[in-house]
């Protein structure tokens, strides 16, 4: 693909990736105290409306891949804008918690496009040894997006009702749309069957692969642990540990400067040591993050900076962490990079609306069901990255019957 086109491709699958997902998810964070107390609920079903969202973006991939194999990148991209446009309007009109938890289902489908095919977009374009450094890159330049969306939100709840977070989601998906038809070009290298027993085919050649498990599984869990962070910190930060509405996006700040620091420091390292390595390193590092996090709550428990500080650090490991798991998920499947990154994706969002779940049921006025999730999931991804570093890298694969 010729320079300028990597560079139109990259960009454009940036917007993919980040947009919706990102705003999504953190422009409504603060709204989720008031959506509570508009629908007379509780946190538990507030997080149902989170995990529905997160299902909703973790089974679509399963479709999504195939889709993307079979009639390229492009019209399924714009296809699941147009889903996520329609899905949002919906939950700016639910009159009760369920029907919101239905369209945000829906907008989940919708939004799970974005990453699923910028990881496939990424591939396309450069190849399994260089697509880690441009996941990085990517990673470090929206990292801006978090510094934005929640403040943004505050800023909007201020003087609008809940409903507009959803208007302005669904604007800013508009915008997408246009940009990504106008400015994408296709990357699809070769056509794949849709019929069902080809689809199991390419599915099972991913399942009995070790390191595709392993590596897609550690990933996840590093991202789950924020996403039960994002997903909890409304409730922690403004109900249990007072935060002004105004203040709530400033929270987010310091782990913007980690994960931007980690991003750079990723594509940095991937020049100069194996993708195996800095997983490795970013996952003791979300460890040590974790038990940090565990520890600043039991010592000083009204404290805001406890828990910020520490999300610093693992804000850091997350952005050395993603680029490294999608990059060596996909090395050896240039022929299914669609399946494979949507099986990838299937495995971390279902992962994370699990633990979303599982948190939410246990959050009620301490923020430490949380703090210990985190510390659980970090340590079981790191097991899983010392058993990837002990292994000998993959080869790419081929095609079956080639």
């Amino acid at each position: 693909m010729p320079r300028n086109a990597e560079a139109v491709a990259k960009a454009a699958s940036n917007m993919a990736k980040h947009a919706r997902p990102v705003a999504n998810r953190l422009v409504i964070v603060p709204a989720m105290p008031g959506m509570m107390r508009a629908f007379d609920t509780d946190i538990a079903h507030m997080h149902l409306t989170a995990s529905a969202y997160l299902w909703g973006f973790a089974f679509f991939h399963l479709a999504c891949g195939p889709l993307a194999d079979r009639f390229g990148r492009r019209p399924v991209l714009l296809g699941g804008t147009l889903l996520f446009i329609g899905a949002s309007l919906g939950c700016a009109q639910s009159g009760d918690v369920l029907e919101l938890a239905a369209y945000r289902f829906v907008q989940g489908i919708g939004a799970c496009v974005g990453p699923t095919l910028a990881r496939t977009i990424a591939r396309d374009v450069y190849g399994p040894t260089r697509a880690a450094r441009a996941l990085s890159l990517i990673a470090m330049l929206m990292a801006l997006a978090p510094a934005v969306a929640p403040g943004l939100g505050g800023i909007m709840l201020r003087f609008v009702p809940w409903p507009s977070v959803f208007l302005f989601l669904a604007s800013y998906a508009v915008a997408i749309f246009l940009l990504v038809g106008r400015y994408l070009p296709e990357t699809l290298p070769q056509r794949q069957s849709l019929h069902p027993l080809a689809i199991a085919r390419n599915y099972a050649e991913l399942i009995v692969h070790p390191f595709f498990l392993a590596v897609s599984i550690c990933g996840a869990l590093v991202y789950a642990g924020l996403l039960a962070y994002l997903t909890s910190s409304g409730f922690v930060f403004m109900d249990m540990l007072g935060v002004p509405l105004q203040w709530f996006g400033l929270i987010f700040l310091t782990s913007v400067i980690g994960y931007m620091a980690g991003s750079a420091l990723s594509a940095r390292l991937a020049s100069h040591h194996r993708s195996e390595q800095v997983m490795l390193a970013g996952c003791a590092t979300a460890v040590a993050s974790s038990a940090g996090l565990l520890g600043g709550h039991l010592l000083l428990p009204a404290s805001v900076l406890a828990l910020v500080l520490p999300m610093t650090f693992y804000a850091l490991s997350l952005g050395l962490v993603m680029p490294h798991t999608m990059a060596i998920a996909l090395r050896p499947f240039a022929h299914i990079a669609g399946t494979a990154s949507s099986l990838m994706g299937f495995v971390q969002m279902g992962l994370a609306a699990l633990v979303t779940a599982v948190v939410g049921e246990l959050l009620a006025d301490t923020p430490r069901p949380l703090v210990l999730g985190m510390l659980v999931v970090t340590a079981a991804a790191l097991v899983l990255a010392l058993w990837v570093q002990g292994r000998d890298e993959p080869a790419e694969a081929l095609p079956a019957g080639e």
